[in-house]
């Protein structure tokens, strides 16, 4: 045997190969594992580990082809029945993700991932009962498990039921591999009583549509303790210095004042005891720049047709980081059939890869793709405003719509975001969003049929 090669215990490579994996080192783990494979090409829980590297590659179809390869080559232990159920859930294929979850289960009735895993399936299921009764199950088995909390969080907002619903939603932050609020502080986190001269420092934290929803709540924190200021990233620092000129805004870290105590905006609804009947600004509460309203009324007047043709804005795509984005997202070519409507020009607002697509739209309606002249998010502000209708998957530029009071239409995914709660085709959140949902076909063409026959309607946004 060389000297650089020494025998190892399989167990024990098999956890190098796992820690790799949880640290990300996915070629090391693939190289680790070629050597099982050398000698044992059906290794049950080589092939299992071959499948967690392909899903975090985002190959699914292969994670689900290696793991059940493991199991037929005799992986019995729960992870191997989880983790498939993870898959099958990404896959939609969500009767195959129950079965899993619920083998799991058997396998280890006290394996607080169990029913955690349960509680995900059936969140995607929208069967919201169950998913609170699995949830709940898992923090019982392990009163410290963050995601299970944050699970329970969404189900119960989805559900309505929001006192719970903020209170385990404050877990978000503790889930293992997510990204921290903030630097590392001594500071407290705000109560929602006054600070007296103590400066209070609020953190538009998550997506931009998660700042444009709880945006709202700036005004009620500052009434109740007057020294505020807001933490925010770059891109939406226009829009917030804007709205609150009497907020001193900072994109930076380094650049912050003392403060004393902090909140992110996710945590204000808490804080205010949001309910289903108190949600605050529900009318218009975002105003666009009139400079920029101006600029683009001109703008639009040469690029659209100049005879009374509504002006239908259109977004199918989310940012592909956003973790629910293969279940939100659709191609341009699944919306081919609002081309043929009659009467209606389509303004794209869509940015990144995706607008590259509006070069094949199929006409006749005509789309005209904005994607080189919006700029920021100011720009995209004032296009809305010109807006007769804003037709858009579940992305910012929705928030943005029903801030601005502006009738839009938001198709969403089956299981959609807790924030659209359920069945509902209204939002408590925006009075201008109507919503439009797949039935339990999940499928996108009949929901862009609905959104088609509307529209020839001549459908307005509730």
């Amino acid at each position: 045997m060389p000297a650089d090669h020494v025998p190892m215990p399989v167990g024990e490579l098999f956890e190098i190969v796992t820690e790799s994996i949880e640290a990300g080192r996915l070629d090391r783990a693939e190289r680790l594992l070629g050597h099982v494979f050398a000698v044992a090409p059906h290794a049950a829980d080589a092939l299992h580990l071959h499948g967690l590297i392909a899903f975090r590659r985002k190959r699914v179809v292969q994670a689900a082809e290696l793991m059940e390869r493991g199991i037929a080559a005799g992986g019995r232990q729960a992870a191997h029945y989880r983790n498939l159920s993870e898959v099958y859930r990404h896959l939609g294929r969500l009767d195959e993700a129950l079965a899993m979850a619920r083998r799991a289960l058997a396998v280890a009735p006290a394996d607080p991932m169990g029913p955690f895993n349960l509680a995900m399936v059936h969140y995607d299921r929208v069967e919201l009962e169950p998913c609170i009764a699995a949830a709940r199950h898992a923090i019982q088995l392990r009163p410290g498990l963050p995601q299970a909390h944050m699970k329970l969080g969404h189900a119960c907002l989805m559900a309505g039921d929001f006192q719970p619903g903020w209170e385990h939603y404050e877990w978000r932050y503790r889930i293992p591999g997510a990204s921290p609020l903030m630097p590392a502080t001594d500071r407290a986190a705000w109560d929602g009583r006054s600070l007296g001269e103590g400066r209070l420092l609020l953190i538009a934290d998550q997506g931009f549509g998660d700042v444009v929803m709880f945006m709202r709540y700036v005004g009620w924190a500052c009434g109740r303790t007057p020294h505020v200021v807001i933490a925010c990233s770059t891109e939406m620092a226009p829009l917030l210095a804007r709205t609150f000129r009497d907020i001193s805004i900072f994109t930076r870290w380094d650049s912050l004042p003392a403060y004393a105590a902090y909140c992110a905006f996710s945590g204000l609804p808490r804080l205010h005891g949001t309910l289903l009947d108190n949600i605050p600004a529900t009318a218009a509460y975002l105003v666009p720049d009139p400079g920029r309203v101006a600029v683009w009324a001109e703008r639009l007047a040469t690029l659209l047709p100049p005879d009374g043709t509504r002006r239908v804005g259109l977004v199918w795509a989310g940012r592909p980081t956003h973790n629910n984005d293969h279940n939100r997202s659709v191609a341009l070519a699944t919306l081919a059939p609002l081309a043929a409507l009659p009467g209606v020009a389509f303004v794209s607002l869509q940015k990144g890869e995706p607008a590259a697509e509006a070069a094949r739209w199929p006409g006749p309606a005509p789309l005209v793709n904005l994607d080189k002249l919006l700029v920021d998010f100011e720009d995209t502000a004032a296009v809305i405003a010109q807006l007769d209708l804003l037709v858009t998957v579940d992305t910012a530029v929705a928030h943005f719509g029903g801030a601005m009071g502006v009738p839009t239409w938001v198709m969403l995914p089956y299981s959609a975001d807790w924030r659209w709660l359920s069945g509902r085709a209204d939002s408590p959140w925006y009075p201008s969003i109507r919503l439009f949902r797949p039935s339990a076909t999940r499928s996108w063409d009949a929901v862009v049929a609905e959104v088609v026959a509307a529209l020839a309607a001549g459908g307005r946004a509730a």
